[in-house]
């Protein structure tokens, strides 16, 4: 009768230990981090070692801010903004578009600059070998190469422009398309399987340092006002706490050789924490051409 009991103690003191060691091991054991990875979303960029780069910024990051950094790589700004909506991100590297369209659910966390400047254009490009093409209106009835229904640069501003010009981009064009990806418009003009196509700017001039092979087949034609460049949003939920330090790290990039060496390789000079006004000019295209 004796001996049953016994057991049964000694298998509750090594569940008592398993248990506590436990409890240590995710909170209060040194050097452990209890808390939850903060996610961070991103879409395609122009990098060739887009998985390489993130890695070394992921790992900038979580030195930092001493906590578990997650990049969360998508195709399209939807995806994004999906996971913003639900929870699923803390953070992105967006579009000045989705802000303003869900500003009400996110926070401006930072903003890159480019040229010295937190702004960027709209290019249209043309094939090198088209000598004609000056504008918008010398487009009729081409194949025409949108990035993303989400980008400002690559959908909206080139939409604002035909409206200016009393042009009905619906029927304008022979056929248009979405390649997703601004590089991806570049090396669709540059191949000849779009007649033009409207790219983000930064992305062009980045692509001519880094690929002039490609870009040296596509022409500027026209550029664009300048408009707020495609910020880091913070998701509305997200703890103050979480929301400064990420915001203190992007901010301080400029200050220290590793974080430097990484906004090179983006072709940016830095991070500031930026505001709405820098999106005045996306507000006004959306009121005017009753965009949601």
């Amino acid at each position: 009768m004796g001996y049953l009991p016994g057991r049964v103690i000694s298998f509750m003191i090594s569940r008592f230990w398993l248990i506590l060691g436990l409890v240590l091991l995710m909170g209060f054991a040194p050097g452990v981090q209890a808390e939850s990875p903060l996610r961070i979303g991103t879409t395609a960029v122009f990098l060739d070692d887009q998985v390489d780069f993130l890695s070394a910024w992921q790992e900038y990051l979580e030195q930092r801010l001493g906590r578990q950094v997650i990049f969360v790589r998508r195709g399209n700004y939807g995806e994004i903004n999906d996971l913003l909506q639900r929870d699923q991100l803390e953070f992105a590297w967006t579009c000045g578009y989705p802000y303003v369209r869900y500003k009400s659910r996110l926070r401006l966390l930072a903003v890159p600059l480019f040229n010295g400047k937190p702004l960027y254009q709209s290019y249209l490009i043309v094939p090198e070998t088209d000598t004609h093409t000056r504008d918008y209106g010398d487009l009729k009835g081409t194949m025409f190469a949108y990035s993303d229904p989400n980008s400002n640069s690559g959908w909206l501003v080139p939409q604002y422009e035909m409206y200016k010009r009393s042009i009905d981009s619906a029927v304008f064009f022979r056929k248009f398309f979405f390649t997703w990806a601004h590089r991806k418009v570049v090396e669709a003009v540059a191949a000849g399987l779009a007649d033009a196509g409207a790219v983000d700017g930064y992305v062009w001039e980045t692509l001519a340092l880094q690929h002039p092979e490609l870009t040296s087949k596509t022409r500027v034609v026209y550029k664009s006002a300048w408009y707020g460049f495609p910020p880091f949003v913070a998701r509305r939920t997200v703890s103050a706490t979480d929301f400064e330090r990420m915001q203190q790290v992007l901010l301080n990039m400029d200050q220290d050789a590793q974080g430097r060496a990484l906004l090179k390789r983006l072709n940016l000079d830095g991070f500031v924490a930026g505001n709405d006004e820098i999106f005045a000019g996306i507000a006004s295209n959306m009121r005017q051409l009753g965009a949601q």
